[in-house]
């Protein structure tokens, strides 16, 4: 009999062949610490002669009930987990949460449509196996966060939505966070300052936003960002409704270069601008480095994030442990999943709450505005 025709080897016909049985051919693969070095090396190396690939993932989930995964659940398209660099830090501190834990991360990107309903986002939401999920900033009423919390698995949220649901959550007070930004432009001298964001609600806005789209943007993490800030300008006198804010959906290179266009060519009298990420930031010295503008002597700029590309550029921005709110996330999530499987008392709604903490970062990027005239 060639090779090719061989029949592949079975759970049961190596347990037959070695004289042992089913339950510790398992344990070869899945509790190894059950058996002697010598006993699984002799198992395995019989296992790949006869082409056996190990229990079937979907077998041993059921015994088991771990399917040995979690899934992250993004509203953006999946290069959007390798190209923000704030998302970077934050799926390596879910990878770091995860260490030695035989645990794989599955990404479940669901892009940034606001059109898609609660079955249509279940048809995706329901293919991962997996044994709970980390939901990553998404608006309260996101189908997909509702198709999510239908499957009844562990679940916790980072960063939004953050109260109104009741969920296990890990993230920041952004609303406090921001205002050391703020406060170092009012305190540096400037007075016409604009603002950058990122999208505010699942509904589209590329350009200037109202302040009836601010009051009831569904995306309360940017809201919180833009409304502290408005908060330490309204303290220093100056009115909110004179502060224009630019929106861009999307958050990328290009959109944020262009978004800084909007804003800078729209209002060429002011002095700053407070972008609610870095990436925002990041398109405003672009733009001005494109125009000949210099920062800070002609314009200055703050962000939010405290991503490595704003340390290398020396961007005066408020960092948040982006690293640490995956590691956070992921720690709270692996134990619900072990509550879960011991069938232990629910967890208290304070131990599901984990805020952590913020710094303003002095750069390079903020200095008096050049006196008129």
């Amino acid at each position: 009999m060639t090779k090719r025709n061989r029949q592949r080897g079975t759970l049961a016909s190596l347990a037959a062949e070695l004289g042992v049985s089913r339950t510790t051919v398992s344990n070869a693969y899945n509790r190894p610490e059950q058996l002697s070095a010598a006993l699984r090396e002799k198992i395995l190396a019989t296992a790949e002669q006869r082409g056996y690939p190990g229990p079937h993932p979907t077998a041993r989930s059921l015994r088991t009930r771990r399917a040995g995964a979690i899934g992250v659940l993004l509203t953006e398209h999946l290069t959007y987990a390798f190209e923000d660099l704030a998302s970077v830090d934050f799926l390596a501190g879910m990878a770091e949460a995860s260490y030695g834990g035989n645990t794989c991360l599955t990404l479940v990107p669901v892009g940034p449509d606001s059109s898609v309903d609660v079955t249509a986002a279940a048809q995706l939401v329901n293919q991962p196996v997996i044994d709970g999920f980390v939901v990553y900033s998404v608006a309260a009423d996101d189908p997909y966060l509702q198709a999510a919390r239908n499957r009844r698995l562990p679940l916790v949220i980072c960063d939004q939505p953050a109260d109104e649901l009741g969920l296990p959550f890990v993230g920041i007070d952004d609303r406090a966070a921001i205002a050391p930004a703020a406060q170092t432009l009012i305190g540096a001298g400037h007075r016409r300052i604009g603002i950058l964001s990122i999208r505010l609600d699942r509904r589209k806005n590329d350009g200037p936003v109202s302040a009836e789209r601010l009051q009831h943007a569904g995306l309360h993490v940017q809201r919180s960002r833009v409304l502290g800030a408005l908060d330490v300008l309204a303290s220093a006198g100056i009115d909110p409704a004179t502060v224009p804010v630019v929106e861009r959906h999307i958050n990328d290179r290009a959109n944020n270069i262009d978004a800084a266009r909007e804003l800078l060519e729209c209002h060429p009298d002011l002095t700053a601008v407070l972008c609610t990420t870095d990436s925002m930031a990041l398109g405003v010295l672009d733009y001005c480095a494109d125009r000949g503008i210099s920062v800070p002597e002609q314009l200055s700029v703050t962000g939010f994030d405290g991503i490595v590309t704003a340390m290398a550029r020396d961007l005066t921005t408020v960092i948040q442990p982006n690293r640490e709110k995956g590691a956070a996330a992921g720690r709270m999530l692996f134990r619900l999943i072990e509550q879960r499987l011991s069938d232990e008392e629910p967890p208290t709604k304070e131990s599901q709450r984990e805020l952590l903490e913020t710094k303003l970062r002095p750069g390079g990027t903020v200095a008096p505005p050049r006196p008129t005239g």
